[in-house]
């Protein structure tokens, strides 16, 4: 029973933040996220802005969040400034058109960032809780991202009390902040279970403004069935790890898996999970996900560390619902230790993305449509992929129809560099890139990977150039100017 602090409701905790506030929020993904003082500040900023005064605020958060949140304050007008990752519809509109400024960075630089000073100060932490004690323990829902550093540096803390989620979750959580430099040591997470935090946010009691009592439920939506595509790269993805495991270069024992949130991801490790000749594995990722859930009750993952629980309402229901099973197996972190380099590293992780758009030397953009619109942001990709033991990127290899490849002769936005990927994998084939030289590459991308109306394109596109990398300035967009131009890739024409 709270006894030390004040109850209000959400529009009472919501006036206390006032126009130009940075305001940061708790959870990962819709998971974790705060919900009903968001969903109140969106309500004060539009009876600011019907009454001629300004209102917005910068926004801090793990990852994406739920519609309470960029939804609902992007469709009010009220982002002063957004970071660092999103899939929201109307906030993407927003950023994009340029309502809404946004910046893109790794997740686990923000808490850091954060502490550093490199942002400014933090007025207001909206956290959503399952339990708080008298003491100022806070224990996270089902998403961590930079709660606890949030609490730390923000001036006052407004706790959301949700009762949709059991304080007996207590125990999921392994909440660890690392000193910052020159004090900084070695994060102790020797295996993906290895527990080094507290299963609480432990704050000072007087920052605590106020408790805001809650009922709602996850705002997580259910993820796609597989289709026959991403089946096809989920069983390439497997067969590519059993045949690394073959030739030694995977221990027979296997290693750690980290997956990347989507469609694609749960189908990949679906396939994992399916394939008889990968053993039971761990996983050491951002987000846990529902096929994760279900190889867990298959016995096929053993374990899984990560920033939050990303799955789908009935998912999430049915985890409490066993907590005595699933208590054991699951553990919530802070993404500045589930993304951190050190730990990743040190584990030798095989990390699984998704890349919205490949070039033919194995260049990967994760982020932009066209070079020029923000999708989601690059989130974890880059935590894990410059420093996996193994970094595999997945796509489908086409699009719309076939209209888009998502493997073009250069990409039109550069996140990751062929020096940091691995493998890339479409449901055509596999393209092994270790090793290989530019040319190389280009050869295995094109003859594995892209989709069978491309290749003879990009067959000729590769005998345009010169040098080591072979590019043709004049030609390099030639895909995206038939996109834009025709609509359709299968009009690029080189000249």
């Amino acid at each position: 029973m709270i006894t030390r602090f004040t109850v209000m409701s959400p529009e009472e905790a919501a006036d206390f933040v006032k126009n130009d506030d940075n305001v940061a929020f708790s959870g990962f993904t819709a998971a974790g996220c705060p919900k009903a003082v968001s969903a109140a500040i969106a309500r004060k900023a539009e009876r600011e802005h019907a009454a001629d005064r300004a209102f917005r605020i910068g926004m801090f958060t793990g990852a994406s969040t739920g519609d309470s949140i960029d939804g609902t304050l992007s469709r009010a007008g009220a982002v002063k400034f957004r970071t660092p990752y999103q899939s929201s519809k109307d906030l993407r509109q927003a950023m994009n058109t340029g309502a809404a400024p946004y910046f893109d960075l790794h997740l686990s630089h923000l808490a850091q960032m954060i502490r550093y000073g490199f942002m400014g100060k933090i007025n207001f932490a909206i956290i959503e809780a399952a339990d708080i004690s008298d003491e100022g323990e806070i224990v996270p829902t089902c998403g961590v991202g930079i709660a606890p550093t949030a609490c730390a540096c923000a001036e006052k803390i407004i706790v959301e009390l949700n009762e949709r989620h059991p304080k007996e979750i207590r125990g999921m959580h392994d909440v660890y902040t690392p000193a910052d430099p020159p004090l900084r040591r070695e994060i102790p997470v020797y295996k993906p279970d290895d527990r080094i935090g507290t299963p609480y946010i432990k704050v000072d009691p007087s920052k605590i403004l106020c408790v805001v009592r809650t009922n709602l439920e996850n705002e997580g939506g259910a993820f796609a069935p597989v289709d026959e595509v991403t089946a096809r790269i989920g069983d390439n993805v497997a067969d590519f790890l059993v045949s690394e495991m073959s030739s030694g270069r995977i221990p027979a024992s296997f290693l750690p898996v980290q997956s990347g949130v989507g469609n694609i991801a749960n189908a990949v490790l679906g396939a994992m999970g399916g394939n008889a000749a990968i053993p039971r594995f761990e996983v050491y990722t951002e987000v846990i996900q529902d096929a994760v859930i279900s190889l867990m009750k298959e016995d096929r993952v053993r374990f899984a560390s990560g920033c939050s629980l990303t799955v789908s309402n009935p998912a999430i229901n049915e985890i409490y619902g066993n907590l005595g099973f699933f208590k054991d197996k699951l553990l919530m972190r802070p993404q500045e230790i589930s993304n951190n380099p050190e730990v990743i590293r040190r584990l030798g992780l095989i990390t699984i993305n998704t890349a919205l758009e490949a070039d033919i030397f194995g260049n990967i953009n994760s982020t932009h449509v066209g070079g020029t619109k923000m999708m989601n942001g690059i989130g974890g990709s880059g935590d894990f992929t410059r420093n996996a033991y193994l970094s595999i990127f997945t796509s489908p290899s086409v699009a719309k129809g076939s209209k888009i490849s998502a493997i073009v002769p250069m990409v039109s936005h550069h996140d990751h560099s062929e020096h940091s990927v691995s493998v890339l994998i479409t449901e055509q084939g596999v393209a092994d890139l270790r090793g290989k030289s530019p040319v190389q590459r280009a050869q295995a991308i094109i003859e594995n990977c892209v989709h069978p109306d491309y290749r003879q394109l990009l067959r000729d596109y590769l005998k345009l150039g010169a040098g080591h990398t072979p590019h043709d300035l004049r030609n390099s967009f030639a895909f995206h100017h038939a996109l834009n131009e025709t609509g359709d890739m299968h009009n690029a024409r080189f000249i």
